[in-house]
């Protein structure tokens, strides 16, 4: 009897471990796609936006201006030998800056 109950801890101990390892081969992967932009004339910019940009960007010509599919923004500015890209939402949301 003693044998069985051996027999059958390490048996159930060496599929406890079998299912832990094969669970610790699994990694989780993160792919991040960069936004396809495509280029706009810059008056068809959102006046909300472009009332930011004036604010922060005081002096500043928008070089360039770009649209996704999701409706951000990708604005290039100049002013003198400066050169800054910035991103905004579609309702005017200011959402990072590329000096």
């Amino acid at each position: 009897m003693k044998n069985i109950f051996f027999t059958a801890a390490f048996l159930f101990a060496i599929g406890a471990n079998a299912a832990t390892n094969m669970f610790s081969g699994l990694y989780l992967v993160e792919v991040k796609q960069n936004k396809e932009y495509r280029k706009v004339d810059a008056t068809s910019v959102p006046a909300a936006i472009l009332k930011d940009v004036s604010t922060k960007y005081s002096g500043y010509v928008i070089k360039e201006a770009y649209a996704s599919d999701d409706n951000e923004y990708k604005l290039e500015l100049n002013k003198d030998k400066k050169a800054v890209t910035v991103y905004y939402s579609s309702t005017g949301e200011f959402v990072k800056e590329h000096a």
